[in-house]
């Protein structure tokens, strides 16, 4: 675990987290990438109570993230509607949009959204349409023990948390990483939405529980 502290200026801290994060990251991937995904769901779904009627919203995993695959098929194959976020532009205060969420299905093609992140094509048929997660698989940088995490640094995640808990959704969220992406403390601004579990390939942390 990296022995970073927490600075006292949360922005500027974050900058400085991110080099570091990527690269640890980076390095686990190269590493564990082959395995690290079948052994995240299997841990995530030991831990996790998952309702019969929970909805998932995810992200497909993108260049070194964590692979999520093994876990997004397995929810997909046990009946879940499985969701991928599609990143709208900044409102008109130039502050992040919550993401909605689009049915994803097992084999299908996925586009590039606007920040590059892999998003289901806007000519697929939904059905139904937009998806409302009340399980929610989020990607990090970086993470700690209470819960917080450093992301990619366009509030969406954030945005999208705050959205879906201010209206009164049943929602959990569950960020996804590699072991080696915990730091001892990250450092957290107004708008950062705590996690209720960190899952990585070696354990799951609910956020909160005693010990």
């Amino acid at each position: 675990m990296s022995t970073e502290a927490a600075p006292t200026d949360p922005r500027h801290d974050k900058r400085e987290l991110r080099a570091g994060a990527r690269a640890r990251r980076a390095e686990a991937h190269a590493a564990l990438g082959a395995s690290a995904g079948e052994q995240l769901r299997d841990i995530a779904l030991a831990a996790l109570t998952i309702e019969r009627d929970a909805v998932i919203g995810s992200y497909w995993p993108f260049r070194d993230e964590i692979d999520c695959a093994p876990l997004l098929h397995h929810l997909h194959d046990a009946g879940h509607p499985v969701g991928l976020p599609v990143v709208s532009g900044p409102g008109r205060d130039g502050t992040p949009r919550p993401m909605t969420f689009r049915p994803w299905r097992p084999g299908m093609r996925l586009a590039k959204g606007r920040l590059g992140e892999p998003t289901p094509p806007p000519d697929a048929d939904y059905g139904a349409g937009d998806l409302v997660p009340s399980l929610l698989i989020v990607p990090l940088l970086a993470f700690d023990r209470r819960g917080c995490r450093i992301g990619y640094g366009g509030g969406n995640f954030d945005a999208t948390i705050s959205h879906l808990r201010a209206a009164g959704a049943a929602l959990t969220t569950v960020g996804v990483a590699y072991s080696a992406q915990e730091v001892d403390a990250v450092p957290i601004e107004p708008h950062d939405q705590a996690l209720d579990w960190i899952v990585t390939e070696r354990e799951a942390i609910r956020i909160g529980a005693a010990g």
